[in-house]
């Protein structure tokens, strides 16, 4: 059977992780591994606060993950995700062929977290008047 390349995002529960990102892959790696997949490249993603609580938790840990595996090995893979308790959310998705390479490439470049104060953060401001946000001119 033929072995394709999936791009995985794991969102982990960082208060089991204990915000390690060595302990969170080793986790996804161990399920990846169970079901003879072949890891070609694992990237931290973030670790951030949610808009609304998963599973009754406030923040977790995203990790972006390439892997070769068979096709059938996914359902089991997504099955192990979702009785693990650590792994609050998963995505698997079959990467097309001729994006592999690109891809691959963009996760195994050196990644530095964006640095305090850029992004959308940045820009907005509260009032002292209302409270309310405002973009900085």
């Amino acid at each position: 059977m033929a072995r394709n390349v999936y791009e995985g995002m794991f969102l982990l529960d960082s208060g089991k992780t204990s915000g390690d990102w060595n302990n969170a892959t080793k986790l996804v790696h161990g399920i990846l591994e169970r079901h003879q997949a072949e890891i070609i490249a694992t990237r931290p993603w973030d670790e951030r606060r949610f808009a609304y609580p998963i599973k009754g938790h406030k923040k977790g840990m995203y990790l972006l993950t390439y892997f070769r595996a068979e096709g059938p090995s996914i359902s089991k893979i997504d099955n192990d995700c979702r009785i693990n308790e650590t792994v609050l959310r998963q995505l698997v998705l079959k990467v097309e062929p001729k994006l592999v390479d690109q891809l691959v490439a963009q996760a195994m470049a050196p990644h530095e977290p964006p640095p305090p104060g850029s992004g959308e953060a940045a820009r907005e401001q509260r009032t002292p008047e209302n409270g309310r946000r405002r973009h900085a001119e």
